[in-house]
């Protein structure tokens, strides 16, 4: 991932639409995760930053308009919310809590991505001064998120394929949490299954590991997905 990808996360509890709007936004061009309800979504914000929230009203628990209340009480995030009920009051609602745009269902998904793109045109511009990421060390590797750049001993350039590069960034970025299969896809921008995934793993580990059978920095977390650890500074 080279950071320039908007970063969407979708919240709603059908499978099916869920998994659409997955495919259908990554398909143009965007980084997508996916939350099946609110506290879902409260976890996956607790760990990543996002650009925009496509969110669904109905949903049982806490509902989107709550959610959005919520949210938009914490942190400056764009939400847009998708329902069925598409009255005027329903819409005035949505707004009411802070929705920054409300499109009822069904949807054209062509529609959905203009929408999307226009509420990230009126976002407020990310500070151009914050902080930058810090490389991390792995034992006699050290590698920058920012530059995207693994070195060895003495500052001697590793050569990573694009998918292995972009793996570590997704992890190194968010060292110490566990990151699932379809996080990792999505951050990487690696195309194909979970299977894809563990092979770059695989690959990547052969690099970075003295030992891969046994990690030391990059871990499997059993039914939940992989972690990086590097050493402390």
């Amino acid at each position: 991932m080279h950071g320039t990808e908007p970063h969407i996360l979708v919240v709603d509890d059908d499978a099916r639409l869920r998994e659409l709007l997955r495919k259908y936004l990554s398909d143009n061009g965007f980084v997508v995760s996916t939350a099946t309800d609110a506290a879902d979504a409260r976890a996956k914000l607790e760990g990543l930053a996002f650009d925009l929230i496509v969110l669904d009203v109905m949903m049982p628990g806490e509902s989107g308009l709550d959610l959005t209340a919520a949210l938009k009480a914490e942190r400056d995030v764009p939400i847009l919310l998708l329902t069925a009920m598409a009255e005027p009051d329903d819409r005035i609602a949505g707004l009411e809590r802070g929705a920054d745009d409300y499109l009822p269902k069904p949807f054209e998904p062509r529609e959905l991505v203009l929408r999307i793109t226009n509420v990230l045109r009126r976002a407020p511009a990310a500070d151009a001064a914050a902080p930058l990421l810090q490389p991390v060390r792995l034992g006699r590797f050290a590698y920058d998120p920012e530059r995207e750049e693994l070195t060895g001993d003495g500052g001697a350039p590793v050569r990573l394929t694009t998918a292995e590069q972009r793996l570590l960034t997704a992890l190194a970025r968010h060292a110490g949490r566990v990151l699932s299969r379809e996080e990792l896809s999505d951050l990487g921008g690696i195309g194909g299954n979970a299977r894809t995934v563990d092979v770059q793993v695989t690959r990547l580990r052969r690099k970075i590991e003295a030992d891969p059978r046994l990690p030391r920095y990059l871990h499997t977390v059993r039914g939940e997905g992989y972690v990086l650890r590097p050493d402390l500074p």
